[in-house]
């Protein structure tokens, strides 16, 4: 029976994180709706590569290729899938099993909607909720706020030519994938319930990028959307480091207990946009 929805775990070096990523899937009761693809981009780590001849050994689908970085290990996931439905998960986290029933459930009914995307739940280094919101084209333009860990159609990953190998620098493939599709006439749906749950580490790929890693990527994207883009945008980027407390105090107040303030002075950069969740 053909899966309803693919999942992609690329995998470089973490396979000591796999049973716990695959685990939170085979929850999900109905086991036909579903594929796991994992794919090895390139490790040499020797746990790793024990943990991925196991799960071979054990009849999961293993794809190897030398390391290309995660858009590229994406999109060799993608296209070995064989669902209509694509769910990318980093190896390190984890899904709720209603994520499937719920994104499947929405795609099948609103033809309209091309991805779907939840709250999350942070465990690791930090706890809490990770907040998203109702899609809004103008924010994702200046921040990444929908998670990699969502559901969109394969047609659409098909229409844009899959994930960007082609980036300067690693990081922040997600975002350039949202504004890429969102830019071809994508739509979103926002879930407001939390059904995945991710791994906060300070030394994640994100969280250590250098700042001129940063802006490689930022002049990037500026030059691929020059047609939708701002610099001044790309450059309040939430990726940018904080160094002044008071101003990542300012940021929380406003951000709390003004919101539409809060956007407002983003969007008018009279205010820089700071990682403050």
């Amino acid at each position: 029976m053909k899966p309803v929805i693919s999942i992609i775990i690329p995998c470089f070096n973490q396979g000591n994180y796999l049973e716990e990523a695959i685990g939170s899937i085979v929850q999900v009761k109905d086991k036909n709706i579903y594929q796991i693809i994992i794919v090895n981009d390139g490790s040499t780590d020797a746990p790793t590569l024990l943990k991925l001849k196991e799960l071979t050994d054990k009849g999961y689908l293993v794809i190897h290729q030398d390391n290309k970085g995660l858009g590229a290990a994406r999109n060799a996931g993608i296209k070995a899938s064989s669902g209509k439905y694509i769910l990318p998960l980093d190896c390190d986290n984890k899904i709720r099993p209603e994520y499937l029933t719920y994104s499947i459930f929405t795609l099948e009914n609103e033809q309209g909607v091309d991805v779907v995307y939840s709250d999350g739940e942070y465990f690791g280094e930090r706890t809490g909720t990770f907040k998203s919101r109702e899609f809004n084209l103008q924010i994702l333009m200046v921040e990444n706020y929908i998670d990699a860990c969502a559901v969109f159609r394969k047609s659409v990953w098909e229409e844009v030519g899959g994930y960007d190998e082609k980036m300067p620098a690693m990081g922040l493939e997600d975002w350039d994938f949202w504004l890429n599709i969102a830019f071809h006439g994508a739509q979103f749906k926002y879930i407001e319930k939390v059904l995945f749950d991710y791994r906060y580490s300070n030394k994640s790929m994100v969280r250590t990028m250098a700042s001129g890693s940063a802006n490689r990527v930022k002049d990037y994207l500026q030059k691929k959307y020059s047609g939708y883009l701002n610099k001044s945008y790309l450059n309040n980027s939430v990726y940018t480091n904080i160094s002044n407390l008071k101003i990542l105090a300012v940021h929380i107040v406003l951000k709390t207990f003004l919101p539409g303030v809060y956007r407002l002075l983003l969007h008018k950069n009279i205010l820089k946009n700071k990682d403050v969740i």
